[in-house]
């Protein structure tokens, strides 16, 4: 048997057993109750009737044991009496005297005779209320003395109810009672069945020992998944959570919390107050997430909502070196085009005896001629990573007919001790910049006929262990409302192809990784607004990086410094340099 039926059948059992003993007892006193409230009802008749002045006098003018029956037959006593009888509905009403002979009675025979119950008690002046039998038959009387004008017992009056009436009215009772008792039993029963129906749609139709082990099941196979799963229900209440959840979103509090009070981030919050199939990318705390959510519906009534997450901090930290492994790889195979052509060129120039052109070549090819160097100033950064980055990132501009340059200011000298941080920072800055002046057109001053359509300006430079960085570009700026908000995750402009984890998180990881270093990056020039010839209309982002930078080996700045003439010298022989 379910248990559900289990206690259908007992709330019915305990509401009968219930019924029965309450209205056992009522039914139990209802004779009692019936007959005193008709004992009382008799003796207000009475005390009624021996109040009445013209009785008392009739009483006291009828003293002793010769009475005459003809004289009380039309007497105003028996007519008083036979009226009261009549508006009460009471068996008899018997006036005696002070020697208990009936001075009025329902049957004229027995006028003048003693009464068939003893009249002492009462003619002693004291109420006598008892059930008794007379020549009526047994009845419900009560006894009430009638006093003279000094103030002495002159006589009583007798007021009776039937007692098969008063088993009518007690059997109504018991009728009425056991109706009311059944009705009782009836709405009970209707409610313990939909009490019953109720419990089963809450528990899906599960048994108590199915719902245990469902939930045995659900915390084991919770707490060992490798993705987090946090349970709201449909008023936002936090219902699961599983230990991963806690870990990746940063939750201490308990379940049974609202998930307003949670401390997610705005990205976070939004994917589970709203289904999003596609997971999107959030980051949280130092960590980078793939969150999506979906809402659960059973018989048609809304549950609530399943918010899955997936770490993807090592996918972002490996994407990041594969992107400086990428950008490397673009340098290279530009450099490999353009060392090809060279040495094309070189080969037809001697071949067909221009020495003199070939040397002018060298010089241009090698950067001692005017144009020979791809991004000028480079020699200027002479951090390895760096330099490699910044030349990598140049030819990938010119790819894109983007002209990237270095400004004035740009010196960087040492060894960076975060060159994944660096390299990450600045290059999603130039990506973004590349990505606007790529589209934006010539810059303003360009000549027609430009090979690069856009540009963008770097500038490195160093104080102590802190790198700043600062790039602009010639794109049309940013249309935010407030310009921090590119830095929100999911922020972009940028349309295309599917990106798996939605678009708009580079700027964001961007500052988070800053900000997790101890430094910082912001929005100098939100850029937009008209400008002069050569200058920079768009953006202007700017980061600081501290404690990114060691300084150089002491051991190798003279070679460094002294370029190759010095490192020659260490070779030659004692006289000195040649």
């Amino acid at each position: 048997m379910r248990l559900r039926t289990q206690v259908l059948l007992l709330q019915l059992a305990v509401i009968a057993v219930s019924l029965v003993v309450g209205f056992g007892v009522l039914i139990a006193g209802a004779d009692d109750r019936v007959r005193d409230e008709y004992a009382q009802r008799a003796l207000a008749i009475a005390q009624s009737v021996a109040g009445d002045a013209e009785v008392r006098s009739e009483v006291a003018a009828h003293p002793g044991s010769s009475v005459d029956a003809a004289d009380l037959l039309d007497g105003p006593l028996q007519r008083q009496a036979a009226e009261v009888r009549a508006r009460t509905g009471a068996l008899f009403v018997v006036v005696g005297n002070d020697r208990g002979i009936r001075l009025a009675h329902p049957e004229p025979a027995e006028l003048g005779k003693t009464v068939s119950t003893d009249p002492s008690k009462v003619l002693a002046g004291s109420n006598d209320v008892n059930t008794d039998r007379g020549t009526l038959g047994e009845s419900v009387r009560a006894k009430v003395p009638v006093y003279g004008a000094d103030g002495a017992v002159v006589g009583f009056i007798s007021v009776g109810v039937s007692t098969e009436r008063l088993g009518s009215e007690t059997r109504s009772d018991i009728i009425a009672t056991s109706l009311l008792a059944l009705a009782a039993l009836g709405i009970g029963a209707v409610g313990s069945a939909l009490l019953a129906r109720r419990w089963r749609r809450l528990t899906l139709g599960l048994e108590p020992d199915e719902l245990a082990e469902l939930v045995r099941e659900q915390g084991a196979v919770l707490h060992s998944m490798a993705d987090g799963v946090l349970a709201v229900d449909a008023e936002g209440i936090v219902r699961v959570v599983n230990d991963k959840a806690r870990g990746l979103l940063d939750i201490d509090a308990p379940v049974g919390t609202p998930a307003a009070d949670l401390g997610l981030t705005p990205r976070v919050a939004a994917v589970l107050a709203t289904p999003t199939e596609e997971p999107l990318a959030a980051s949280v705390g130092e960590r980078v997430v793939l969150v999506s959510s979906h809402r659960v519906r059973a018989d048609g009534r809304d549950l609530g909502m399943v918010l899955s997450v997936i770490d993807r901090t090592d996918v972002e930290a490996l994407s990041r070196e594969v992107d400086s492994i990428r950008s490397m790889s673009t340098a290279l195979r530009a450099q490999r085009h353009e060392t090809a052509n060279r040495l094309h060129v070189l080969a037809g120039l001697l071949r067909h005896g221009h020495a003199d052109e070939a040397l002018a070549y060298l010089d241009e090819v090698t950067g001692t001629g005017p144009g020979g160097a791809l991004l000028a100033g480079l020699d200027n950064v002479r951090e390895p990573h760096l330099h490699a980055f910044l030349d990598a990132k140049a030819a990938q501009a010119r790819e894109r007919r983007v002209t990237l340059r270095l400004g004035d200011q740009t010196w960087v000298e040492g060894v960076l001790t975060e060159p994944v941080v660096v390299t990450t920072v600045l290059g999603n800055l130039v990506d973004n910049g590349i990505e606007a002046a790529a589209g934006s057109g010539a810059p303003s001053g360009a000549a027609p006929g430009d090979a690069e359509s856009g540009e963008v300006e770097v500038e490195v430079i160093t104080d102590g262990d802190t790198i700043l960085v600062t790039v602009g570009d010639s794109g049309p700026g940013i249309s935010f409302d407030d310009p921090d908000d590119v830095f929100a995750e999911g922020a972009t402009t940028k349309t295309g192809a599917h990106v798996p984890g939605g678009r708009g998180m580079g700027l964001a990881l961007t500052r988070q990784i800053g900000r997790r270093i101890g430094g910082d990056v912001w929005v100098a020039d939100r850029g937009g607004r008209p400008c002069g010839d050569g200058q920079l209309c768009g953006a202007v982002f700017v980061a600081r990086l501290p404690g990114v930078l060691a300084p150089t080996d002491p051991a190798g700045s003279g070679a460094d410094e002294s370029g190759g003439a010095d490192e020659f010298s260490e070779t030659d022989e004692p006289g000195g340099p040649s």
